[in-house]
């Protein structure tokens, strides 16, 4: 009688043990669940990027020139500033991005983002040159140039002295865009709803916008805010977050920018045009939240 009594006794406390380990789970599961509940949550975002470019055709075209550079080599910023992303000097790089945006969805959202890059065509390179020059003598820091010449598969060094073009203001790329958000902490074993990790993957579409510094053959300094073209671009990246509501995201954006509007003189009818691929690494601080919950 006692050994049946023992029996019951380890069975129904094994029962209660399974039925709380149960409940735990359960617990766990719907937490879990209750993670990818974003739906009607906003966001914003803001950090660094560091970009790099393909080789560019370039055409300038005005009242006294008219001729087009063959791949044309650029950078993000001047190589000469020696400073590298998240280095301490790098923090303070101007080359930031900017999100804000919203869940139509638990895994979707849609957003309107400004990545201020750079763009700098790098001065004393050798490339090809098609066209016609007509300009005569000008000074230039107290030299006398003269390019008058009709250019026929040739090349031409670069020096400031010819050509002074950076978008060094910014390549401002302004778009709208669509993400999927997918939650990867069941499939890496993460029980917990204080930390997230996250794939974000979207595309998106918008306007240029340089602020394009240009010195031109002797022509005077042009550097004002001209919308110039359109850009397009696919991203992937992660985002973890924490507490539900903070979140870090490293993105890699791979995109194409057409600009055959570039203001380049003060007369407006003097204008370049160019167009590119570009890759862009970025790294962004976030916050998510309800407005209307």
């Amino acid at each position: 009688m006692k050994k049946t009594l023992l029996l019951l006794v380890v069975l129904v406390a094994q029962f209660v043990f399974s039925q709380e380990k149960s409940n735990i789970e359960n617990t766990i599961s719907t937490k879990l669940e209750n993670i990818n509940s974003r739906k009607g949550q906003f966001f914003a975002s803001w950090g660094w990027n560091r970009a790099s470019y393909s080789t560019s055709d370039i055409s300038f075209k005005g009242n006294d020139f008219n001729f087009i550079l063959d791949d044309v080599k650029s950078s993000d910023k001047p190589k000469s500033f020696g400073i590298r992303f998240l280095d301490p000097g790098g923090l303070t790089l101007p080359q930031t991005n900017f999100e804000i945006g919203y869940f139509i969805k638990d895994n979707y959202n849609i957003v309107f983002g400004y990545d201020h890059m750079k763009y700098v065509m790098r001065n004393n390179q050798s490339v090809g040159i098609n066209g016609q020059i007509t300009t005569g003598d000008y000074l230039f820091d107290d030299v006398t140039y003269n390019f008058d010449k009709i250019y026929t598969n040739e090349t031409i060094n670069l020096s400031k002295s010819f050509l002074l073009f950076e978008h060094t203001d910014g390549l401002n790329y302004i778009f709208i865009g669509a993400n999927r958000f997918d939650n990867l902490n069941k499939l890496l074993g993460i029980k917990t709803d204080k930390f997230e990790v996250n794939l974000e993957e979207g595309i998106d579409f918008g306007f240029v916008m340089p602020k394009t510094n240009t010195t031109i053959l002797g022509n005077k300094r042009y550097d004002q805010f001209h919308v110039a073209g359109f850009g397009l671009s696919a991203s992937a990246g992660l985002n973890l977050t924490f507490f539900k509501h903070f979140y870090i995201k490293t993105d890699f954006k791979i995109g194409y920018i057409n600009m055959p509007n570039i203001r380049i003189t003060e007369d407006a009818s003097e204008k370049a045009k160019q167009h590119f691929t570009f890759a862009e690494t970025s790294y962004t601080f976030g916050y998510r939240f309800y407005i209307f919950k």
